[in-house]
Parts: C-alpha cells; structure tokens; sequence
C-alpha cells in the first residue's frame, strides 16, 4: 500500500495528491502513469505521473472526480492509504530541441503537461503553455507553469479568467503570430481531436496523451486498443503518446463511453450511506522412496496386473450442467472421494518403467505417490507431488493430461483407459489442505544468495519453489495487485478456485519465498537496479499477456473485447459482482472466436452472466480444436453451440459503434499446415450474417514486451520471445527466462517445466 503524505483541494473535483512511491519516483519520466487502485473491489485506474521527488520518495497525481473509482480516490486524506500503485508505465516523452513548441493542456490535462514543460525547456526550446479551462477554478498550476515555460496563455470558456474562448483559439493566435515547430496537446479527447484538426491545417507535428482510455496498463488485456494510422496499436504499451494527427479520435470517443452507462449506475454507491497447522516435512529413509521399498512389493502382491486393469476408470463427479450454467464461481468438477480415489489408485501397475514419468514435464515421482493412496497414506502423497511440483492442486485441475503423463499409461497399449492421475493428483492435494496438515518441503541451508523472479504465473512459482528449497533467498516481483499470473486473471473459478491457488501461494511464502506485488520490472525498476541491489540471478516469467486481434474491419467497435480483457474484468477484478467498481459487458449473443481453452474458458463465463446464445466461432473442425476434450464436453452440456468451419471477416456496429452483427466466412479443411492440423480455405461466396451484442476475440495472445525490450544486450527469438539455451539461460549468462515468455503461449505444466529446469540449471551455475 502507497501512503498519502499531501491533499491540496485545487477546485471543487480536483485535488492534488502526493503519494509514497519511491521506486516509481526514481524511475519515472515525463509522460509516464501509474495505475491506481482504490478497495480490494477498486477498478485499475491510468493516471499520468504530475511530479516525483526522489528525495522525499513521493510522486504527484493531479486527479479530478469523473466517476466512481477516481471519486473514491479524491475522497482519501493525508495519511490514508492507497491500495495499489503501479508504474512507471509508457513511453516516456520523446524530448529533443525542436525549436518553438506550444503545449495545450486541458483541465487536468495540464498536470502531466507540467513535467514535459519542463523537460522541454531544459532540452534548449522556447514552450508557450496554452492552459484551458471552463472557468477560473478549473485552471491549475499556473504558477508551477510560470516558472517552467517562456510563456503562459490562459483560456476560460467563461472569459472568468484569461481570454474568453476555447484552447484551439490560444493555440492558433500563437500559431499565427510566430512559427511553431511543434506542439503537444493533453487533455478531454475532444480538446486533443480538435487541437490536432488545428495544427494539421498548419501542418505542425502534434503528439498527444491517450491514457483516459487505459484499463489495466500493463498490455495484458488490449482494451485500450486505438487505430494509428489505420493500425491497430495499445497505448499502454506502445503509447500513451501518439502522432495526433494518425489518431483515429472518433472511434476512441466510442470506445471511452462503451461503460459509460454501467458507471452512472453505480454512481449511487457513493451517495448511500482457524489456519492450516504447518508440519515440516521429516527425514525419510531413501529405500522408502523406492519401487523395491517393503510397502511397495506388498502392494503389487495384492492384485495381480489383470484384475487391476480389469478395474474400470473412474468419473468424475460433476454439478449438474443447468444448475453450473448460472453460478460462476461453483467448480464443476467435484473432485474425488476417497472411497474413488483408492479404487482408481490400485488401477496403476507400477510399472518397472514408467511412461507415465516420462509424459510429465515436471518429473512426479507418480508410481509412488498412486501407490502411497492406495495403501491409504495420502499425505505422504501429497508429501511426494510437493517434491517437484510447486502447485499440485492447480495442476491436478487445469493440466491436459491426456496429452502429458495419461498419453503414455500403459493401459492404452492395453487397449483400456489410462489411470486417471490428474484426478488423483488433485485429491491428494486437496485432501492435504482440507485435512489442515499441509506440509513443507525440505529447504537446505539458506545461502544468502538472492535471486529475482519476474512473473509470479506457473513458470515464475516453480522456478521460486526449487530455488527456494535449494536455500536461495528468492523474491518474486509481480505486475499485477494478485499473485498467481494467469492463475488468477486467466482461469475462472468454476475451473480454478482461488482459495486453491492462494493455499499454494501461502506454502511457497512458508517455505521463504519473498512477494512483491504491484511492481513492473522494466518499469518500476530496472533489472540493472535488481543487480545493483545484490541479485545475482534474474528469472524472466513475465508470459504472454499480449492479446493478438484479426485485423478485420470494425474490430475495434465497443463490445468487441480480447478474452484477456473480459476474463481480467470478471475473474481479477470480479466485474461482475455488485459490489465490484469494474465494469463488463453482459451479453444476450455472445460469440466468442476461437478454439482453445482460454476460449472454452470466456464463452462458458459468458454463458453464467446470462447469455442466452453463447457461440464458439472456430475456423476449422472440432477435431482440430486445441481446447482440451473435457472443456469441450463441459461447455456442449451448459448450452454453448459450436460454429465450427466459420471465420469472421467483418462485424457491423450501430449509429453508436457498439457492434451488433458479425459476417462469417464458411470454410472447408485443406492439407495439413505446420502445426499438423489440416488448413481451413475459405469457400468462395459462402458467408453467413448473425447477430451479436458482445465479442470476444481468443485467438492468441503474444509476449509482453515490456520487460524484455527494458534489457540491453538480450537476443530475442521469434514473434517477441526470448531466445534461450536448452538449460533455459539466455545470452546475458545471468538471466534464465521460461514459460510463455519464451514458448509464446503453452499449458501451465510446460511452463512449470521450464520454471524446474531454469532452476536447476541456475543452481548449478552459482554452485560453482
């Protein structure tokens, strides 16, 4: 939390505030924001950075009371504290010696105009300030302005103070009178278009601020998506600064009031009045672990291979697809009961060579750990799953084990199903939590080295969990006010619970590993400044946040949003609880384009906030569907219907912009491309028109280039990765990276691989 050490009340909305940040004030430069939450149910708020201190440690927002979330903040006193503060965030303002620059700033649009002020003149240019206002209380820091710029022209729509009439007035009087090189305009949207439509005509260069448009700031949802130049770009990543004349301002007029209603009516909000018990892991004696150990022999003896594989494969038990359609946060499956869990154990023959080990990416010792629930010791099964795998319980639920550890049980040589181990993978872990007697792993002697982890997603808490118990003082950085990555904005709960990722967040904090939340490395602060600190490894697990759009017309129509945005607005910020400040869309004909999980994932969400067509539009057959079976068995039973063999090639919006139809481009299978799938051609004239009220877009998503563009000297791989070595080092020797980052996009479980090998190999590398 960021304390409040000033207020200053500048008008009757608008108030200055000086808040503790003195990681953000060291790194911070002109145009630069921050994200703002106020509540646990607080919405992420972009506001630029006014001023910072580094003396002090502080940094100064300028805020005025526009709606729910920025009201709750501007309501907050000195010595309060603000939930979560962000950033540095942006580019910073490109600043050089232009010449003669104006700067037109609006309302509080001239706060961040200040500190490009004065970069401005200390770069060598001559700055007029145009501040505008409605009237004379509206105007601030006209002094702060006064020392700053060479000139300072005040307008007021009211003529209460200055000249009567608006900022293009000011802008334009200067323009006429003396040659302008360039000029810089913040403020409403409306005074920036304007602006802009002014100094084209005169053809001077004009950058703008677009940050009023922003949701989360980090790139990982794609809601401020703007056209540039005919291009789709996201300002908080490749902004929030732009050529304001490529600026396409009527489709971002559009998209700022696609919540506009939704935030009068929660505007009234304002005017209404025992723990787990913790058991260090003992000592055990080697031939206990072994497949020859005494208990293991005995348990072979007991049933002979036939009559186990004569055992059928157990269900699992879910909640009734009508009843689970309309509750969001029940999970479907139900989980095991013990009386399931030790039948389906004795399934498991304990194979001599285990195909299934080999199908893990993070090595279970599964034999063992199967075996250790069929004699009835089941902590000592979890015992076992915790010895390699930081999150079992996560795992047992979201990994796609028939593709992994199941795709290589021995019973499907036999022509039977294979042993259900995700299942009992997560019985075993939540029969730990459950019991109250969760376990630590061993963790050598501490070794006082430090070591930094970026992401606190899958790759990010198993490559912390080994590093850990290998006795590394570990601290993990995180962007986000939540830990657990995509865990937790990526995977609703009626799949992933989250009391179930924050119980394996909690052990892996037992076990010594340090959190910090709310801090954006490359941002924040720099990895050079993590090694001026004393960390003498850096493991890079920022993922691939970055939603990828088609590229269609109309795409950017209010309501189109990318599955990272709508499952952030409803799982991370819970937008659609009552008592959340987020918004979200409810639509009543959803489609949803794509055909993986994170797709399965939107359009049976969409379904529990009340759609009543809920659409998968996916380009090729089902066969092809990269989305787990079980998800795909999951949403058909909750009403969801599949489009398969369609693509969308254009959406129509109405007189408002929100989108109301999609045309869909039938097509046909072809030759199989490079992933193995056979390719989808579109049939010549064959298209189809329905009618949708809301859009989500799942098709991909790319590396987050913030952290990794931060690194001087670090070599990247294809589409925005980070290249590394088979022992998951990069080419700077101390930074070892894993998960999406470096795959693109791939399953909790690879990424948890990556996390165990990169630390390993890590480890090796400081030993010597």
């Amino acid at each position: 939390m960021n304390k409040i050490i000033s207020k200053e009340h500048f008008s009757e909305k608008v108030f200055k505030l000086e808040i503790e940040a003195p990681l953000i004030a060291r790194s911070r430069k002109a145009g630069h924001f921050v994200i703002v939450r106020v509540g646990e149910k607080g919405e992420r708020m972009p506001l630029t950075i006014a001023a910072a201190d580094t003396v002090r440690g502080t940094i100064t927002l300028v805020v005025q009371e526009v709606g729910l979330s920025s009201t709750r903040l501007c309501e907050l006193n000195e010595g309060d504290y603000i939930t979560d503060v962000v950033g540095p965030l942006g580019q910073a303002t490109h600043i050089e010696n232009f010449g003669t620059v104006v700067c037109a700033g609006g309302g509080v649009g001239v706060a961040p105009m200040l500190p490009i002020v004065q970069a401005l003149k200390a770069a060598g240019n001559r700055v007029i300030a145009v501040l505008a206002g409605r009237s004379k209380e509206l105007i601030i820091l006209e002094k702060e302005m006064r020392e700053s710029a060479d000139e300072v022209i005040i307008m007021t729509d009211d003529g209460s103070y200055g000249r009567k009439g608006l900022v293009t007035e000011g802008v334009e009087e200067v323009i006429k009178r003396e040659k302008v090189d360039k000029c810089f305009a913040i403020g409403p949207a409306i005074m920036m278009k304007f602006v802009c439509l002014l100094t084209k005509k005169y053809e001077i260069p004009t950058d703008v601020s677009l940050n009023t448009i922003m949701v989360d700031g980090t790139g990982m949802c794609g809601a401020c998506r703007i056209t540039i130049g005919g291009k789709t770009k996201f300002v908080c990543v490749d902004g929030p600064e732009f050529d304001g004349h490529q600026v396409d301002f009527d489709e971002m007029l559009k998209r700022m009031g696609a919540f506009k209603s939704i935030e009068c009516e929660e505007m009234h909000k304002l005017e209404e009045g025992e723990s787990c018990k913790v058991i260090p892991e003992p000592a055990q004696e080697v031939d206990e672990k072994s497949r020859n150990a005494a208990w293991r022999l005995e348990l072979r003896k007991a049933m002979k291979p036939k009559e186990r594989t004569a055992i059928p494969r157990v269900e699992m038990n879910e909640l009734d697809p009508e009843y689970r359609s309309h509750s969001r946060k029940e999970e479907v499956n139900q989980g095991l009961t013990e009386e399931q869990a030790l039948t389906e154990a004795k399934r498991c023959l304990d194979c001599a060579n285990p195909g299934c080990m080999e199908g893990c990416p993070v090595g279970i010792d599964i034999p063992r750990f199967i075996k250790n629930i069929e004699r009835g010791e089941i902590l000592e099964a979890a015992k076992t799953l915790k010895e390699t795998s930081a999150l079992p319980a996560v795992c047992g639920r979201v990994c796609p084990q028939e593709k992994q550890c199941e795709s290589k049980c021995i019973h499907l040589k036999m022509k039977e199903k294979p042993v259900a181990i995700g299942y009992l993978e997560r019985f075993a872990a939540d029969y730990e939590r459950e019991s109250g007697q969760i376990s630590i792993p061993e963790i050598k002697e501490k070794n006082g080295i430090k070591i930094a982890v970026i992401g606190s997603g899958p790759a990010g808490l198993s490559f912390a969990g080994d590093m850990a118990k290998y006795g590394y003082d570990v601290t993990v950085f995180e962007a986000l006010h939540e830990i657990g990555g995509v865990l937790k904005y990526g995977i609703p709960e009626f799949r992933l619970p989250n009391k179930v990722v924050d119980v394996e967040i909690d052990n892996l904090a037992k076990m010594g590993v340090n959190f910090i939340k709310d801090c954006i490395i490359g941002k924040t602060i720099s990895v050079e400044q993590l090694e001026e600190e004393g960390f003498k490894g850096v493991f890079v697990a920022s993922g691939a946040g970055l939603p990828n759009f088609m590229n269609i017309p109309g795409e950017n129509s209010i309501n189109i949003l990318s599955s990272n945005e709508y499952l952030t607005r409803v799982n991370l910020m819970d937008a659609a609880s009552e008592d959340s400040d987020t918004p979200v869309p409810f639509g009543k004909n959803v489609a949803v384009i794509g055909g993986g999980n994170t797709a399965m994932d939107s359009v049976r969400t969409a379904r529990r906030l009340g759609a009543e067509r809920a659409m998968i539009i996916y380009r090729r057959s089902e066969e092809e569907m990269p989305a787990r079976i079980e998800e795909v068995k999951h949403a058909k039973e909750e009403g969801v219907e599949f489009l398969t063999l369609h693509n969308p090639i254009e959406y129509i919006a109405d007189e408002l912009g929100k989108v109301k139809q999609v045309i869909l481009q039938k097509m046909e299978l072809g030759e199989p491309d490079a992933s193995g799938r056979r390719s989808p051609v579109a049939i010549p004239g064959a298209t189809e028109t329905i009618d949708i009220d809301l859009a989500i877009v799942s098709v991909g998503v790319s590396p987050n280039p913030i952290v990794p563009s931060s690194i001087p000297g670090l070599e990247m791989g294809r589409k925005g990765t980070i290249a590394v070595n088979e022992n998951m080092q990069s080419s700077i020797p101390t930074i070892y990276a894993g998960g999406d980052i470096v795959r693109g996009g791939a399953t909790v479980i690879l990424a948890m691989g990556d996390g165990r090998k990169a630390a390993a190999a890590m480890h090796e590398q400081l030993s010597k």
